[in-house]
């Protein structure tokens, strides 16, 4: 295309877009039949463009039978757009009358990490196919959440979807929620002082899973490592999910063989964790140890490397979570993963059904997790 076709087709497609221009203006100054329509230099003025260009808008407007010209007097209003106009608008205006509002809900996370990017997509879902409009807030800190949950109240939102941000115990502003009736549900984690809806996934049952599993590859001394539970209740349940697996196959509870204060997390993979090479130095007899969390299963691994310990020929290590991180481990982690798919599903239905049903007593929802074998656990022969 040479430099004077290019500019043919600029001017082109400007007097059109002036054209779409007085159609609007048409509906906005809401001409009835035969009223005149902006001459080609009110035009040129109104929109910065020459007398030619508003000419020819006007005439791709009389051609397509929208205004009508006569000489000498101006350009006019056709009776049959009008009418036309008139009946669309009046169409558009009945349907967004009898289409209901959509109810607006939110979604309050701490991060955007891979796991909860996965919450929101599955939350997301969810509350299209409930016809809800979904907000998603992300939170800086505790203080930030508990004025976002604030706002969206005072807003008027209908209700909210809270991921609570590393909190023990329930805050100040979930409490006067519940107290208010306002429809809340809570993911990924249970607030003992509180009855209030909650979706969470069932550590118990997975961690139960994954100690059978151990034991049935022939392990009998497995250790466990969590951090301080702290009042988290994901780590409790994991852990009697652990001890009731180790009791119900009468294997003995060795307390030398459980760490359940492992304070220093993982900063190096390729790094040794202090506490851990203390207690797997301390602990030969072990032949796996379950993790509480994929984040110690990583540092675990990473620490039985730098002693020298082949995994899983020495020692299988297991973990829990299936973080994004656990497939690409120089050897990749057996573990529990806790789909989120169906997390955000069960969220939006049980506000859903809050929403249709204020009153009642509070509802808790457990998500089933998924045995994720890879290849840190090793069958051992008797």
């Amino acid at each position: 295309m040479n430099l004077q076709q290019g500019d043919i087709q600029r001017k082109s497609l400007l007097y059109m877009q002036i054209a779409e221009k007085v159609k609007e203006e048409i509906r906005i100054r809401n001409l009835a039949p035969h009223d005149p329509v902006p001459s080609e230099g009110e035009l040129a003025q109104m929109f910065g463009v020459s007398r030619m260009t508003s000419k020819l808008a006007l005439e791709a407007l009389t051609k397509q039978g929208i205004v009508y010209r006569l000489p000498r007097r101006g350009t006019f209003l056709a009776g049959d757009y009008a009418k036309q106009d008139h009946e669309s608008i009046h169409s558009l205006a009945n349907e967004k009358q009898a289409k209901p509002k959509k109810k607006r809900i939110a979604l309050v996370v701490p991060n955007l990490d891979d796991y909860i990017s996965r919450i929101i997509q599955s939350t997301e879902a969810a509350a299209r196919e409930h016809h809800y409009h979904l907000l998603v807030r992300i939170t800086k800190d505790k203080e930030d959440e508990s004025s976002s949950l604030q706002e969206l109240y005072e807003d008027h939102m209908d209700g909210i979807i809270l991921y609570p941000r590393g909190r023990k115990t329930c805050s100040e502003m979930v409490m006067k929620l519940r107290l208010l009736g306002y429809p809340l549900v809570i993911i990924d984690r249970i607030f003992r002082e509180v009855e209030i809806d909650c979706v969470y996934h069932d550590h118990f049952q997975g961690a139960y899973r994954l100690t059978e599993y151990l034991i049935a590859m022939g392990h009998k001394e497995i250790g466990f490592i969590s951090m301080p539970f702290d009042g988290v209740t994901s780590r409790e349940d994991r852990y009697k999910g652990f001890l009731q697996a180790m009791l119900d196959h009468k294997l003995p509870l060795n307390s030398y063989n459980f760490f359940l204060n492992c304070s220093e997390m993982m900063n190096d993979l390729n790094a040794a964790n202090p506490q851990l090479e203390d207690f797997i130095q301390g602990n030969a007899a072990l032949t796996a140890i379950m993790c509480m969390d994929d984040y110690l299963a990583a540092s675990c691994l990473s620490t039985a490397i730098h002693m020298k310990k082949k995994v899983p020929d020495q020692l299988s290590i297991a973990g829990f979570s299936d973080i994004l991180l656990a497939s690409l481990l120089p050897v990749p982690l057996t573990t529990v993963r806790q789909p989120t798919g169906p997390l955000g599903q069960a969220a939006v239905e049980l506000l859903d059904k809050r929403l249709t049903a204020p009153e009642g007593k509070a509802v808790t929802v457990k998500v089933d997790t998924l045995l994720i074998k890879r290849d840190t656990v090793k069958r051992l022969h008797s």
